[in-house]
Parts: C-alpha cells; sequence; structure tokens
C-alpha cells in the first residue's frame, strides 16, 4: 500500500517530519523515500521541481495526488487510510475540537520559532537590527509560555487529551525544535515533560531527524527564551 508512496525530505524539518511520524503512525512503511540536503541546495533539484514547484521539501505523493503542505498529507493520510494504524482524530467532540485548534495553532509556534532561529539567515546583514531580534524573541517567548499553560492545565498527557493525535503529530516536531535549540527544560517544566515523554514512541523515535543524532547543536540560540 505505502509503495505508490513518495516522499522528499531533508533532516530537521519539522513539516517533513510530520509527515513521516503520520506515516509511521498509520503502519505505511515501505513508502519510497529519498533524504535530499538543504545546504547542498537539493531542494532546489528537477526532481524536487518537478513535485513541488516551490522549491521546498517536504514533497510527497501518493498515487498521481502531490501533497506537499505536510499539514495537508497529514489529515489526507488520516482520512484514506483511518481504519489503519493509530487513529489520530479523536471521536469525542471536545477531545476532536481542541486537537484541531491546537494543531493550527501550531503554525503560529513554529513561525516564531524561525524568526529566532533563522533570522540571520533569512535577512540581509545591511537589514538587520537588534530591535527585530529583540521584538521577535518577546513574541518567541510569550508563545512558548501559551503552550506550557496549555500542558499544565490540559485534560491529558497530550495536546489534545488522553488520547495522540495529529496535533502532536504536527506540532511535536516543533517544539522538539524548541529543544534542538536549547531551550530550558528548567523554565518550562510541563513543555519539557511533554517534549521527554515522547522521544522513545516509535513513531518518532524511527524517524527522528538523522542530522540531530550526528550533531547535536551547540549555538544556544533559544537558551534565554
Amino acid at each position: 500500500m505505502a509503495k505508490d508512496m513518495t516522499l522528499l525530505w531533508g533532516s530537521g524539518s519539522p513539516p517533513c517530519w510530520r509527515i513521516q511520524i503520520a506515516l509511521e503512525e498509520k503502519k505505511l512503511q515501505g513508502y519510497n523515500q529519498k533524504l535530499l540536503s538543504f545546504m547542498k541546495g537539493e531542494h532546489k533539484s528537477k526532481q524536487v521541481m518537478d513535485m513541488n514547484p516551490r522549491g521546498q521539501l517536504p514533497a510527497f505523493k501518493h498515487k498521481d495526488f502531490i501533497l506537499n503542505d505536510s499539514y495537508a498529507a497529514c489529515l489526507y493520510l488520516e482520512n484514506q487510510f483511518g481504519g489503519q494504524g493509530n487513529k489520530l482524530v479523536p471521536e469525542c467532540p471536545a477531545e476532536q475540537a481542541m486537537m484541531y485548534q491546537r494543531m493550527f495553532e501550531g503554525l503560529s509556534l513554529i513561525e516564531k520559532i524561525l524568526h529566532v532561529v533563522h533570522y540571520e539567515w533569512k535577512v540581509p546583514e545591511g537589514e538587520r537590527h537588534d530591535s527585530a531580534v529583540k521584538r521577535n524573541k518577546e513574541a518567541l517567548t510569550a508563545e512558548v509560555k501559551l503552550w506550557e499553560g496549555y500542558l499544565s492545565k490540559g485534560p491529558g498527557p497530550f495536546l489534545a487529551g488522553k488520547t495522540f493525535s495529529l496535533a502532536d503529530v504536527a506540532v511535536y516536531p516543533s517544539i522538539a525544535y524548541l529543544y534542538r535549540f536549547q531551550l530550558s527544560e528548567d523554565r518550562y517544566p510541563k513543555l519539557a515533560a511533554y517534549y521527554n515523554s515522547l522521544k522513545e514512541r516509535p513513531s518518532i523515535k524511527t524517524s527522528w531527524p538523522p542530522t540531530w543524532l550526528e550533531t547535536p547543536d551547540e549555538t544556544g540560540k533559544l537558551k534565554d527564551i
């Protein structure tokens, strides 16, 4: 079943990782995949551009259906293979509502993370300002505090309650990204507990970014968040 799926991906990319986790949760192992290097510019290769004209990863295809947006791909996989593997959309209306809410709120989290972590890469040197750096860090700090609060007040160990759901599939890679860049576990204990509790989940452990295993981050860009 998974043999008619193809995933072109980059290590350490939260959008790529989301699809990998979803595929593992739905027991869709054995799909065609190719690890590409961002550093070498392989995300701009013809193979990628033929699937994703934006020149971005992931590039995902099932049969003749192309879904390059990671949220779209995850929702598609759950809808098409709902009876296979782990169910990722809760039946309880309250948990389902929270799942969708947290899932899409996750887009704000990763956006604010990237504004801080990749500021120097995205903004030309002559256009950088200390005030922008400060503003981005303040926005990310406020965002992280929101997620710490959600987990403190939440009804269960997962983002939408008592069961692992698409909210976790979508947001866990972003939370792991925070700790990749050394977010303080002491400052955000609930977030750290959530992060650590899922590191050994088979779908996450199996798909853990290989570059993260090979090279620990030493920049500490998020230490003061």
